[in-house]
């Protein structure tokens, strides 16, 4: 069973979201709405999207990569919760 079918709920609710944001800045725009105004809504999708991706990668490492709370080689398991930390990271 693939990551995103065992987190399928929690995922689709998040994209569901970013549906929702993308819809609040057609609108905006549609209503004139000021530059500042329709940029923000832009940061919030681009913070979302981010979020989305670093919780699938995340994921991804844990299922198809190493495990850092399972695997029996230690050396592997830091290596990939120093991957996911930094992946987190840069996708803020």
């Amino acid at each position: 069973m693939s990551h995103t079918t065992k987190h399928k709920a929690k995922l689709l609710a998040r994209v569901r979201r970013l549906k929702g944001q993308i819809e609040a800045v057609e609108r905006s725009l549609e209503a004139d709405a000021p530059c500042g105004e329709v940029l923000n809504l832009v940061a919030s999708i681009r913070g979302a999207v981010g979020g989305l991706t670093a919780e699938l990668i995340e994921d991804h490492i844990r299922e198809h990569v190493s495990n850092p709370d399972r695997d029996e080689d230690s050396d592997r398991g830091q290596a990939a919760g120093e991957l996911i930390d930094i992946i987190r990271t840069y996708l803020k």
